[in-house]
């Protein structure tokens, strides 16, 4: 059986309202979805080859491009990209945002990524109204702000359930995170190792 590539892929976490209730975007994927069917997640997905010729607006911060290497400006553009995609709010560039996970989707699975996750405050990124939608694609419904403590009890992803504890615990901070989890799944056994 021959395994499916991975692809390069940038989640965006948009967190508002952290100084009081922190609340989180997520969006369901459809039922027919080929990867992660009916599941809630975080607007993101694969990195296109354009992404690598786009220059992201803003002060790219230098512990997370250390952590990220050469790939990081298309990282950050793919992230940039698929949140106004699939969610229709533009980010109004990269200062603020943190590279706080990693995951590699485990072998068997008809879709692999290699996916980085942002975290930002939309407070601070978007300059728009954060509960409009409407320029949003269809590949994400049910879009919402949910407040983090009520995330749990939505149909995620195992590896989301692991980013939301991440999350909780960055939340209240501006601060890139000390070192970063990642979820190396590229062969068939799990390994978890930190990107310091």
């Amino acid at each position: 059986m021959i395994d499916t590539p991975i692809r390069d892929a940038a989640s965006v976490v948009l967190v508002r309202d952290a100084a009081t209730v922190p609340k989180i975007l997520m969006g369901q994927r459809g039922k027919t979805a080929a990867f992660m069917p009916n599941k809630y997640v975080f607007p993101g997905g694969a990195v296109d080859p354009e992404d690598a010729q786009t220059q992201v607006v803003g002060k790219k911060s230098e512990i997370c491009q250390n952590r990220l290497g050469p790939f990081g400006p298309a990282l950050l553009a793919a992230a940039l990209r698929e949140t106004w995609e699939e969610t229709g709010l533009a980010l109004n560039g990269c200062d603020g945002l943190h590279y706080f996970f990693r995951a590699i989707t485990p072998p068997g699975r008809p879709r692999r990524f290699d996916a980085r996750f942002f975290l930002g405050n939309a407070d601070a990124l978007i300059d728009t109204d954060l509960d409009d939608f409407s320029k949003a694609s269809d590949e994400l419904s049910h879009l919402h702000w949910v407040p983090l403590p009520d995330a749990r009890a939505l149909n995620l992803p195992f590896i989301t359930e692991v980013v939301l504890a991440e999350v909780e615990a960055l939340s209240k901070t501006d601060a890139p995170p000390a070192s970063v989890p990642f979820f190396d799944n590229s062969t068939g056994v799990s390994r978890f190792l930190r990107i310091s």
